[in-house]
């Protein structure tokens, strides 16, 4: 996967939707080190506070100790060294589930990465989430799986559905209003597009 970066967070582990084992770059945050211990994948660099488990022992992979004291989550962290990096693809793997305060945090980082021209895909147990701007993404059907899209900014115009259940064209969507929810495949493929604004599509399992 050319120009993708891949961060490995500490969220609940999850291999389901498949972590992409093919980044160009991989970044594990706190936990994120054990995780990709156990996904098999050796992270380009290590980062975080290390509040939520004990630093690395391994000397293969440069590690950056922040204080426990700060503004940025370790996901948050690891974010921004992507996009310093100069990655505007980012996946974040295990990234749901767990404490809530610490995945609405991963959706406002993924509405971060959106705003500094970047595209996010999050990944959590029967879940992903994609958040993007100005254009379209498509997700092929998947079986015993919903569709969504919501607002992260106060609003986004110019949202269009096709090959859903309910179809929509150039329509707004409020962060205040879910008027997104509850929508399924009604083709092989959904295709989502949004104008302004920062769009959520969300793919998740009925089970």
């Amino acid at each position: 996967m050319d120009n993708v970066c891949l961060i490995i967070s500490g969220g609940v582990f999850s291999d389901d939707p498949p972590v992409p084992r093919d980044a160009s770059c991989v970044i594990a945050c706190d936990r994120g080190w054990q995780y990709a211990e156990r996904l098999g994948i050796v992270p380009d660099v290590i980062l975080g506070d290390f509040d939520s488990s004990a630093p690395p022992v391994r000397t293969d992979v440069p590690v950056l100790t922040f204080p426990v004291r700060k503004d940025d989550t370790d996901t948050m962290l690891a974010a921004r060294h992507a996009l310093e990096k100069g990655y505007r693809d980012i996946t974040v793997c295990c990234a749901l589930g767990g404490r809530f305060d610490h995945t609405l945090a991963n959706l406002q980082t993924a509405a971060f990465i959106v705003s500094r021209g970047g595209r996010c895909r999050l990944l959590g147990r029967n879940t992903e989430l994609i958040a993007f701007t100005r254009g379209t993404v498509r997700l092929p059907r998947r079986k015993g799986y919903k569709l969504g899209v919501f607002s992260l900014s106060d609003r986004c115009e110019n949202v269009t559905l096709r090959g859903t259940d309910y179809e929509c064209e150039n329509i707004v969507l409020s962060s205040a209003f879910p008027l997104g929810a509850c929508n399924a495949w009604a083709a092989d493929t959904a295709e989502i597009s949004v104008g302004n604004g920062i769009l959520l599509a969300v793919s998740s399992s009925e089970a």
